[in-house]
């Protein structure tokens, strides 16, 4: 759809590195004539694929905000929100959503958002080859794919690999947010969180943390409580 390199590549880091069982699936759907003409505009600007071919500078990109990096934002909503709420801190958000990262743009120029940036492909690539060390001031994971099925609990993003990943990338103090409405995915963030080395509980008496007042109540977010589910937040301190 982007032939002429203006938007974001459907396989931005193509080949380089090894396959690996991947938390993510990404979902084909029509992006709308509004989304694209944001992505063919905007991209240039605010967006970039993860290739893995480069470290990203941070405080340049930003110009010096602290950033926090958010891994799936959907359709961009809550991301906006989060950014227009505080202009002081910078947002990297990914996905591999291109109606969602269309919208975010969009949502992005008319709301005057300087402090958002869109990421196109896989969060690990970026964390691993893209990022130097304690160049974020927090990550947000908010309702990350479950993986209800047993068998596919090793696709779940929240495990002890992924969280000595990102360790690294974060300042000390840092906080890693997460957010699910599956509880059995709930409990083993809370586990594997808990146990790690790198982390440490901000939840007075640890467990799940309040909804803190920066996370806003997404639609979907909504649409599950109606249904009866809870939602769970941690809120997790790098050491």
């Amino acid at each position: 759809m982007f032939a002429d390199g203006t938007g974001p590549s459907p396989d931005p880091a193509g080949s380089h590195f090894e396959r690996r069982i991947r938390s993510f699936q990404p979902r084909r759907s029509r992006v709308t004539t509004g989304q694209a003409d944001a992505l063919r505009r905007l991209w240039p600007q605010w967006g970039l694929d993860i290739d893995g071919q480069r470290v990203l500078d941070l405080e340049a990109m930003f110009g010096g905000l602290p950033v926090v990096l958010e891994i799936g934002f959907g359709m961009g909503e809550a991301t906006a929100r989060m950014a227009a709420a505080d202009p002081s801190t910078g947002i990297l958000a990914v996905d591999v959503h291109t109606p969602g990262q269309g919208n975010l743009l969009a949502l992005a120029e008319r709301g005057g958002l300087t402090n958002v940036r869109v990421a196109n492909g896989d969060a690990i690539i970026l964390l691993r080859e893209m990022l130097p060390p304690a160049a974020l001031a927090g990550v947000r994971v908010y309702f990350p794919d479950p993986w209800p099925k047993k068998r596919h609990h090793k696709r779940r993003l929240i495990q002890p690999e992924f969280l000595s990943l990102v360790a690294p990338r974060m300042r000390p103090g840092a906080v890693l947010h997460c957010a699910t409405d599956w509880e059995p995915y709930a409990e083993q963030m809370l586990e594997v969180l808990t146990a790690h080395p790198d982390f440490v509980n901000t939840a007075p008496g640890g467990g799940y943390a309040p909804r803190p007042g920066f996370r806003p109540l997404t639609r979907f977010e909504g649409q599950g409580l109606e249904k009866g589910h809870v939602v769970h937040d941690l809120l997790f301190a790098r050491a």
